[in-house]
């Protein structure tokens, strides 16, 4: 008896989570077999076959890499990484809200026009709104995810990340 999908995908996006919140960016595989009820989004029997299946469509989609075939050592790609970025703010966004606004401001160079257009697009894609062209917000709990995310791209000189429960005219 195979897992529905919905269980399917959660345990992809458990392993994706895990590899993301891991100190050094990778993951022994035995470590998450034997011990996953550590991690914030544990799933009670893991079976073998399905955690086989799932670590098998992570790599599929070029989410994931073996780093040591003899430790089983894994580790995020470039897409793995960006995958749980939008896993994050999709499961920080799933909480209620606690009040709080999250406003991003930018100006970013012409010569980083690229990073710019990519910003706004990862912004659209989270659920953030635009108030203007380089002003976006959201109500979703983000803050740490998203300053990560910029430090990452390497446009931090440029952008505002600003947390406010007080927004009026």
């Amino acid at each position: 008896m195979s897992l529905p999908e919905s269980r399917k995908r959660k345990l992809a996006d458990l392993m994706l989570l895990s590899l993301e919140k891991s100190a050094d960016g990778y993951l022994r595989i035995q470590d998450f077999t034997y011990h996953h009820y550590r991690y914030k989004y544990g799933i009670p029997n893991l079976k073998r076959s399905a955690f086989s299946m799932a670590l098998k469509r992570l790599r599929e989609n070029g989410l994931v890499e073996f780093v040591d075939d003899q430790e089983l050592l894994i580790r995020l790609t470039a897409k793995g990484k960006d995958r749980a970025v939008v896993l994050n703010l999709l499961w920080e966004g799933n909480l209620k809200w606690d009040g709080k606004w999250r406003i991003v401001i930018f100006d970013v160079p012409e010569k980083r026009r690229a990073a710019r257009d990519l910003l706004r697009i990862k912004l659209k894609e989270w659920g953030f709104i635009k108030w203007q062209q380089s002003v976006w917000v959201t109500k979703k709990n983000c803050t740490e995810v998203l300053r990560n995310y910029i430090r990452q791209v390497g446009i931090e000189d440029w952008i505002l990340v600003i947390e406010s429960d007080n927004i009026g005219r």
